[in-house]
């Protein structure tokens, strides 16, 4: 027969399981509702970049912003959805417009008065793609007049370029696919973006290059809708468990990302 003491602490050990029991899926439950509202995360992707999405040879998406959408829609036990744009920018507006809950993109200042960013994912260089037979060997041979240098429409480095070149000119261009065909047609001299980007692009263009060095960083982090601070201890957790568990360098092996670096925690 048990003690008084022994019945107290079997009920007590036996009401805390049960609130642990409970308590786990509860609090799992208001993150999903906090982060995915409509039970369905709404992933915002632009084809073309291995840090949003990207296909492989078998017809397969991949990328940064594509994978680790799913792989945190899994986390949360909700549905997943795809929202494709032109341009990252019409993705931050969209987020910032509540029409997306989740993307990954570069987190500058500006950005952050428009959304609300995790822990930064991972850097990446920024650099420059010039094509094949170009007259621009080095970085001193851009900031000439009469240059022309490609850049995405609302991007950072159309923002950004302009101070630092003050003498060639900046070309928006539509998407990255645009700026592919303006090569062709002569309208840019050089592309100015991220450096997964810009070898992605190079695969499609035989003998253009990457300028050596570079002209700055992004910071990738993970962008949601000002509002839903709460969920940022859940997305810094799944940041690090991405980071130290292989799978985000599965990810980017798989989008086949290339120039990014470890990144540092702020």
């Amino acid at each position: 027969m048990r003690t008084t003491f022994e019945r107290i602490t079997h009920g007590t050990l036996l009401a805390f399981a049960l609130v642990s029991l409970v308590g786990t899926p509860a609090r799992a439950d208001g993150e999903a509702k906090l982060l995915a509202p409509s039970g369905t995360l709404r992933v915002g992707i632009y084809p073309g970049s291995p840090t949003s999405m990207v296909t492989d040879a078998a017809g397969k998406p991949h990328g940064l912003a594509y994978d680790l959408g799913g792989e945190l829609a899994k986390r949360l036990g909700v549905a997943i959805d795809y929202v494709r744009f032109q341009r990252v920018a019409d993705i931050v507006t969209a987020i910032h417009d509540g029409q997306v809950d989740f993307t990954v993109t570069n987190a500058t200042p500006a950005r952050a008065n428009e959304v609300s960013f995790s822990r930064p994912v991972l850097a990446i260089e920024l650099g420059f793609l010039v094509p094949a037979n170009s007259r621009i060997g080095k970085v001193e041979d851009i900031d000439k007049p009469g240059v022309k240098i490609g850049v995405t429409k609302g991007s950072t480095s159309e923002r950004t370029l302009p101070t630092k070149f003050r003498n060639a000119t900046i070309v928006p261009a539509e998407s990255v696919k645009v700026a592919i065909a303006m090569f062709g047609r002569g309208e840019i001299d050089l592309y100015a973006t991220n450096k997964p980007t810009l070898f992605e692009m190079s695969d499609q263009m035989p003998g253009a290059k990457i300028l050596d060095g570079n002209w700055g960083a992004e910071h990738m982090a993970i962008a949601v809708p000002k509002g839903r601070e709460a969920a940022l201890p859940l997305l810094n957790r799944f940041v690090a468990d991405e980071q130290s568990s292989g799978a985000l360098d599965a990810i980017q092996q798989q989008a086949g990302l290339r120039g990014a670096t470890r990144a540092t925690r702020e």
